[in-house]
């Protein structure tokens, strides 16, 4: 006598609960795991767009991480693993042919870099929606001093973003063998850039530590210390001099 529906449903129940669970189960490690994420899910996480108006941040503004300094010990051995070697000659510099337009959106948080700096080594800053850094104080690296500053035709020369390890310093010590992507990347390092008076900056212009230390004496071991990061970070060499100088100032270094 054939069986009836009711004791078929009955024999496949087991089989149903089987695979009803290994499907929970397999939904739980998906969960778990992270490959399955709730709807509205946010990869960058509060990551929001706003206008700030006159004061705050704008846009996916998360400024540029204030480099670590590294103990002098580490500078050393660092600075004793760099190639010693005079300037090299060859193809004349050019900011924008070699190292790309200034001050590009490299990150691509939505704030150029300059402002990026801007935001990161002042304090009291105000911003408008644009990401622009409209108003701040800087205590500068080089002098010491605090200065105001406060966006405007010429107002903005008195805070300027400084290259630690001069571009052109940089292109004649190895600058040349690197790719245009490499040498964008370290234009727009923040391990390279640095918030200063202008006044300091002018004065430094293109010269390398043998040249040229900032007046606040209680900064050059951040100074030397950044340039030796900065010239490791990206294979560039250091003459007899620069070597020499780098090497006297980290011999003072706590």
């Amino acid at each position: 006598m054939p069986r009836t529906p009711r004791r078929r449903r009955q024999q496949n129940t087991p089989l149903l609960g089987l695979v009803v669970l290994g499907a929970v189960l397999v939904i739980g490690a998906l969960a778990t795991s992270g490959a399955l994420k709730p709807l509205g899910y946010d990869p960058a996480g509060s990551s929001s767009t706003s206008d700030a108006g006159s004061s705050g941040t704008a846009g996916t503004t998360d400024a540029a991480a204030t480099p670590a300094a590294i103990p002098a010990a580490a500078a050393r051995k660092s600075l004793a693993g760099l190639t010693v070697r005079p300037w090299a000659t060859g193809v004349r510099y050019d900011r924008e042919r070699d190292f790309g337009d200034a001050w590009r959106d490299v990150d691509h948080n939505g704030c150029d870099t300059r402002n990026d700096i801007l935001a990161r080594d002042l304090t009291s800053i105000t911003r408008s929606a644009d990401c622009k850094v409209r108003s701040g104080t800087l205590r500068s690296l080089y002098s010491g001093e605090k200065v105001a500053f406060v966006r405007g035709p010429e107002s903005s020369e008195e805070v300027q973003i400084d290259h630690l390890v001069p571009l052109s310093d940089a292109w004649r010590t190895g600058g040349q063998n690197l790719t245009q992507a490499q040498r964008e990347a370290l234009a727009n390092d923040p391990l390279e850039l640095q918030a200063v008076d202008g006044h300091s900056n002018n004065s430094k212009g293109n010269k390398n530590a043998a040249e040229w230390l900032p007046s606040d004496t209680g900064s050059r071991c951040v100074y030397v210390t950044r340039q030796i990061q900065v010239k490791a970070k990206y294979g560039l060499w250091v003459t007899s001099s620069e070597r020499a100088a780098m090497s006297r100032i980290l011999s003072s270094c706590p």
